[in-house]
């Protein structure tokens, strides 16, 4: 590569890193859901003495949360996607 050369990604190659960092940051959002939940719960259980009623619950609150946000992202996503196809047909015609 000589010097100040710029290498161009695909149109294909950089949709297809986008959803990479999609998806990476969806499975990062569920997991830290659920540690949140869980570090809440605990903290919950040792204040109150009420072990482990709100672990339990705040690991679901979490779980819960983490796969809402999930849905939420893909419904994004697939909304992004279908513009984009749409784009370029436009731009095919």
């Amino acid at each position: 590569m000589l010097y100040g050369e710029r290498i161009f990604m695909e149109e294909k190659d950089r949709r297809l890193m986008r959803m990479l960092g999609v998806l990476s940051t969806v499975g990062l959002t569920l997991v830290f859901a659920t540690v949140i939940g869980l570090f809440i719960g605990l903290k919950l259980d040792k204040w109150l003495g009420t072990s482990p009623w709100f672990t339990v619950v705040f690991v679901l609150f979490g779980i819960i949360a983490g796969f809402r946000n999930l849905f939420a992202y893909a419904r994004r996503s697939q909304k992004t996607l279908d513009e984009e196809e749409k784009e370029d047909k436009k731009e095919h015609d």
